[in-house]
Parts: structure tokens; C-alpha cells; sequence
């Protein structure tokens, strides 16, 4: 759905008068799961681009604000929530703005030092007790749930690539990946780590947003990082003190995305799942 800046303008004038007169732009990047615009300085409109996504919002209105009782860093805070209209039939929300700068636009950060801080993060979340929290499944495209879920997709893009990438080799890497299901208590699962939903202010770890794929299960997908983004020394502190089966189903996150993006239309996508691909190839070298 294509939603320019007019949208959300007529929503805050109708919606949430109060605040018409802030000036309304797009964030620099913004999400795909999501369209995000300033509201002011201090808040942020999130609009999402599909009825797909449409149930994120109530969801993250649920359990953030429980979350960030429990975190000593911030996430995306929730400050109202709008209603479907006949030119947005979707819920909306706006979100207090966190300062800082997302990780894509700090290219020099140190990355040792910020897998150790990230991995120090996830697993303060993980320890927040998760009772009733919403279980892995469609709503956030089984984030925590079994990677096995999405074999079909994995298979056809390998048939798809067999004559530009090694595909019987990355054939036995995805069953390793997926050969251990995950068995221990379910934990709280972010969905999406990536540098784009990352922020860091003074070089350092700052919060995490974009909670859209919230749930909780195995934490494993959180991990894709490793593979995605961190070098070859980030990543061991990245991964370490994991289970060897969780490294493996994190690493199965990482190529299945990978595989079904090599050809994306999206640029960044594009190349980034190529790097991910060349990153999981010669780890096994």
C-alpha cells in the first residue's frame, strides 16, 4: 500500500486534533512492514502498509509498556492508537520517538563490542517471564516457532538457484539447521534484530524498536545477526554461550531469508542476502 505524507497528516488533524499543528515527515528509513513518520520532535506515526500487519499494533499497545517495565533500555513506547478510516482500513499508532541513530547509519561502530552488548540485550529480554504472551504463529510469521514451517520456500529457491549457487552443499547446511527442534521453555522473541530496528547513540548499544513480530517461543531468530550483519570475530561473541542446535536454527533463519531475497527487486535486500549466502558458504570452509 502506498501511503504518502498526506495520509497520516489527515489522520492526526481528524483523529487527534491536538497535535495538527506538529510537523509531519518521513523517518529517513523507514520499515516494510511499516511506514513511519515524525510527529514533532518527540513522537512518531506508525501506519501499517497492509492488512497483514494491521494486528501489530494492538498487540505492541498489549505488551510493550509490561516489556519496558522490565528493560533498563528503551524500546518503542505506544502513546495512543488510531482508528481504520475509509482511506486507511487499518489501526494506527503513535509512538513516543526515541533519540539516536539506527545501526545502518553507523557504519564504523565497533562491532565487537556491540555483539556483546546486543547479545547482553536479548537475553534481558528473554528472561521477562512470558506468561500469556502471544505464541509464535501467523500473526508474526512464526518468529520463535519452527523453521521447518517455511522448508517449501527454502526448497524452491534452492531449485531456483541450482545453477548460480552450490546448492546440494547449502541443501545439507539447511538440515543441519533444522534437524534439533528447540524443547526448552519459551522465552520472548523480537522478531526482526536487525540494524535498521537497532539504535545507537554514543557509538554504543542504545534500545531496540519495531516490536511488529513480537512472540514468544525460540529465541533462535533473533540470532540471524551473525550472519547477516557481524564479522567473523563479532559473531563468536555474538553467538557464545548458545547451544550448538540454537546456533544452527539461527543460521537457518539467516539462509532461509537469504535464499528467497537473492534476486529481490529491493536493492538492499538483494544485497544483503548475497552476503549472508557468501558469509554462511565459506564459515564452512
Amino acid at each position: 500500500m502506498e501511503i504518502s505524507v498526506a495520509i497520516p497528516k489527515k489522520l492526526i488533524k481528524e483523529q487527534f486534533p491536538q497535535w495538527q499543528e506538529l510537523k509531519i515527515y518521513p523517518v529517513a528509513k523507514s520499515g516494510h512492514d511499516n511506514r513511519t513518520f515524525h510527529l514533532g520532535n518527540t513522537m512518531s506515526i506508525r501506519l501499517p502498509s497492509g492488512h497483514e500487519y494491521a494486528k501489530q499494533v494492538e498487540k505492541e499497545n498489549r505488551w510493550l509498556p509490561y516489556l519496558q517495565e522490565h528493560l533498563d533500555y528503551p524500546i518503542s513506547k505506544p502513546i495512543a492508537i488510531g482508528k481504520p478510516t475509509s482511506y486507511f482500513p487499518f489501526p494506527w499508532s503513535i509512538n513516543q520517538w526515541i533519540e539516536g541513530n539506527t545501526l545502518f547509519e553507523c557504519p564504523n561502530i565497533n562491532q565487537k563490542q556491540l555483539a556483546k552488548e546486543l547479545a547482553t540485550a536479548l537475553k534481558k529480554l528473554q528472561m521477562i517471564d512470558c506468561c500469556n504472551g502471544p505464541e509464535a504463529g501467523q500473526h508474526n510469521f512464526f518468529r520463535g516457532g519452527d523453521l521447518k514451517v517455511y522448508e517449501d520456500q527454502t526448497l524452491k529457491a534452492l531449485k531456483i538457484l541450482e545453477n548460480r549457487l552450490p546448492v546440494k552443499q547449502l541443501k545439507n547446511i539447511w538440515d543441519t539447521c533444522t534437524s534439533k527442534k528447540y524443547t526448552e521453555k519459551n522465552v520472548w522473541v523480537h522478531g526482526d534484530i536487525a540494524p535498521g530496528n537497532i539504535l545507537i547513540q554514543n557509538n554504543s548499544f542504545h534500545g531496540i524498536i519495531d516490536f511488529g513480530i513480537l512472540g514468544t517461543g525460540d529465541p533462535a531468530c533473533d540470532y540471524a545477526m551473525a550472519w547477516t550483519y557481524f564479522n567473523k570475530e563479532a559473531r563468536k561473541i555474538f553467538l557464545a554461550n548458545l547451544p550448538s542446535d540454537m546456533i544452527n536454527r539461527a543460521k537457518g533463519w539467516a539462509l532461509w531469508k537469504a535464499l528467497i531475497t537473492y534476486d529481490d527487486e529491493n536493492i538492499d535486500f538483494k544485497q544483503n542476502a548475497r552476503h549472508t549466502i557468501n558469509v554462511i558458504l565459506n564459515e564452512e570452509l
